[in-house]
């Protein structure tokens, strides 16, 4: 049976909403499903989440995600606190440098590696680590690193970074029931709630001022002390209005090039700001809360979209052009800000952008090691240079090389997050006492239900294939309902499973398989991926199937560079890429039809899975070179607008994931017929 669907569209109707949402990817929301927590929160203050995440030690990774996972954890991950100083030395451990976000950033992305892996080495990091951030706690609730402007500080603290520990502890408590960590979230918000009373949010603190609900109301959760919801109130109240300014015409405005820096255009306070109203609804209750995030999706993909799922910011709002940047914050940003909306709004959309984003977006910004990162991806990128002749909005000439810390350190910090924090929010629990499988990756879900150990585990290469194989595994014989999402792209949908007949599945939802379970039970779902032509900007093309895009393979020379630099020895060292094969393609194909002009052909994942060489599928298409489409200012000219005619003769093209690209061409002209 279909999940029954309600209370999202109270305010709209079906037809209004699914052309108001995400047009640039042709996706359309539907209604969430409401949720009845396992274990009932204390307190009554908070509408609870619609589907229930589960502890990052619930979920074991396997195949191609266990790969990637243990790639990162043997990058710039797992050693980053043994050489860079803004981690190693960091005032929250102790030492004397940066003593802001950059640790945190670093710990909210470790600590969910540590259990994911299940890795010693790593949990004793983060424990450590966690052990001087608890011991460095102040008589008075404050972290160590901050200073009250009454004790004489030389300039006001933005107490930001302290809403990022909160939701490191918090996290940590989760994972390992240590009550001191929840004590100390505890007594950091009561310091805060007597101190913004004194002194309101400012800067960072202002515009992320959602970000603290989070642990706000896991402790109120786990307390019901009433003070803690006056204090997510007094933040509403000190914080930045965004459905105010998303009503405003300068948000739908590119930043210039080399133009203004805005707080309330920079990207990743906008990737967060993504579900401060899905958040602040738990406490309100207001149905404009409930909408705004959705709005808002729609809102930047209609101005800003980009074919990976992402929106460009470089640093600032930047229009629809390929050739803008997206800051690798705010791709990891945005994923954690879905993977709230679907907890908390249950709408298998924000999952298919999710995919969207971690599939394409997330890796492609990496170098296939994790041992370097771009501050800024774009989508036409085919070259990766220090560039003084750079057109982003505000960043620097550096922006786009692969690097320890390219342009600025905080991308350096917060990478950590996107993998571990995707694989975490693979399973959740249900309303119905069952379990969903919300995005898919290979992966096993240990959890208890009713009372009966449960094991679930997908064998996949999805998104690199199409088919998925469940197992479910019963120690005694327990009924619960198993949810299987269908994305909105999977026309024709099936699952095979025992005394269940196979029918088409509507897209754009979940499945429920509801049967008592016993011993161990196999069932299939196959999400076919018809290839899609998706038009953009100058109207040119983007090739996509199921959940990945795909790019054109260019052969690609690495070059070190900044080795005068500190701590720019490889593996983390900084790198140029430049192109070595022809990127100035039109593309000849059917848009109608993409199957008569695209061949799609599987090959083994690789490792590392995301990488030229590790593609798991490899595309084949018809295209001309276009000889007048050159480097203008460093970087790929304007994409021509198409159609466009060539005198070049036509010649096989081979496309991969975007995801597998180090240097690429997405958004192609079209050759005329």
């Amino acid at each position: 049976m279909l999940v029954n669907r309600r209370g999202f569209m109270s305010s709209m109707g079906a037809g209004t909403l699914a052309t108001l949402l995400m047009p640039a990817l042709g996706e359309s929301f539907s209604a969430p499903r409401a949720r009845v927590p396992w274990r009932a929160p204390r307190g009554k203050g908070l509408r609870p989440p619609l589907l229930t995440p589960l502890p990052a030690s619930a979920v074991r990774p396997l195949g191609w995600l266990r790969a990637q996972l243990r790639i990162q954890a043997d990058g710039l991950t797992g050693h980053l606190d043994e050489f860079w100083p803004d981690v190693a030395h960091s005032k929250w451990f102790g030492g004397d440098a940066e003593g802001w976000e950059r640790a945190p950033y670093w710990l909210d992305g470790l600590i969910p590696l540590a259990w994911l892996l299940d890795d010693a080495a790593l949990k004793e990091k983060a424990t450590t680590r966690i052990e001087q951030i608890l011991a460095g706690q102040r008589e008075d609730g404050w972290y160590g690193p901050y200073v009250p402007p009454e004790q004489g500080a030389s300039k006001q603290y933005d107490i930001w970074a302290f809403f990022l520990m909160n939701k490191v502890l918090v996290q940590y408590h989760e994972l390992t029931g240590d009550g001191r960590a929840l004590q100390a979230v505890l007594r950091c918000l009561k310091a805060m709630d007597k101190h913004l009373r004194r002194y309101p949010l400012f800067n960072w603190g202002k515009f992320r001022w959602f970000e603290n609900l989070i642990a706000i109301y896991y402790a109120y959760r786990h307390t019901g002390e009433a003070w803690l919801l006056d204090l997510a109130r007094l933040h509403h109240e000190q914080g930045f209005d965004y459905p105010s300014f998303y009503r405003q015409e300068d948000v739908t405005v590119p930043t210039p090039r080399r133009g203004l820096w805005k707080w309330t255009k920079h990207v990743v306070n906008t990737a967060m700001a993504v579900k401060s109203g899905a958040l602040w609804w738990q406490l309100s209750g207001e149905p404009a809360d409930r909408r705004f995030p959705a709005e808002m999706i729609a809102l930047l993909d209609r101005y800003h979209g980009q074919v990976n799922g992402m929106f460009s910011g470089d640093e600032c709002l930047a229009g629809k052009n390929p050739l803008q940047g997206t800051e690798l914050c705010a791709v990891v940003e945005m994923m954690y800000s879905l993977e709230h909306l679907l907890s908390i709004f249950g709408e298998p959309a924000f999952a298919d952008r999710l995919e969207r984003i971690a599939f394409n977006a997330l890796p492609a910004t990496f170098s296939p090691d994790m041992w370097a990162h771009q501050y800024d991806q774009q989508v036409n990128q085919v070259q990766c240079t220090i560039n003084e002749e750079h057109l982003w909005t505000t960043n620097g000439p550096e922006s786009n090389i692969y690097g320890l810390e390219p342009n600025f350190g905080c991308c350096t910090a917060n990478m950590h997050q996107g993998w571990p924090k995707f694989a975490a929010h693979l399973w959740m629990r249900t309303p119905d006492q069952g379990l969903a499988a919300v995005a898919y990756a290979p992966s096993a879900v240990s959890v208890q239900i009713k009372g009966t150990p449960v094991r679930v585990t997908l064998e996949t290469d999805y998104p690199f294939r199409q088919q998925l194989s469940f197992i479910v595994e019963s120690q005694e014989p327990v009924r619960f309902p198993l949810w299987l999402r269908i994305p909105a792209w999977a026309d024709g949908a099936k699952v095979d499973a025992p005394k269940r007949a196979s029918s088409p599945l509507p897209p754009g939802s979940f499945v429920k398989i509801e049967r008592e379970w016993r011993g161990t039970t196999r069932l299939t779902l196959e999400l076919p991926m018809r290839p899609r032509v998706e038009r953009r900007y100058n109207d040119a093309v983007a090739i996509v199937r199921g959940p990945l895009v795909y790019s054109l393979l260019i052969g690609e020379e690495w070059r070190q560079v900044n080795q005068d630099k500190p701590h720019r020895q490889p593996p983390h060292a900084d790198w140029e890429v430049r192109p070595t094969t022809p990127w100035n393609y039109a593309l000849r194909v059917d848009a109608a039809s993409p199957d008569r002009s695209l061949s799609f052909e599987e090959r083994p994942v690789g490792s590392p899975p995301f990488s030229p060489q590790g593609a798991g599928v490899v595309a084949k298409a018809k295209g001309s070179l276009l000889p007048n489409w050159k480097l203008q200012h460093g970087w790929a000219g304007e994409t021509p607008p198409s159609p466009v005619h060539s005198d070049q003769p036509l010649q096989e093209v081979t496309l991969i994931p975007y995801g597998c690209t180090n240097i690429r061409i997405t958004e192609f002209p079209q050759l005329a017929e």
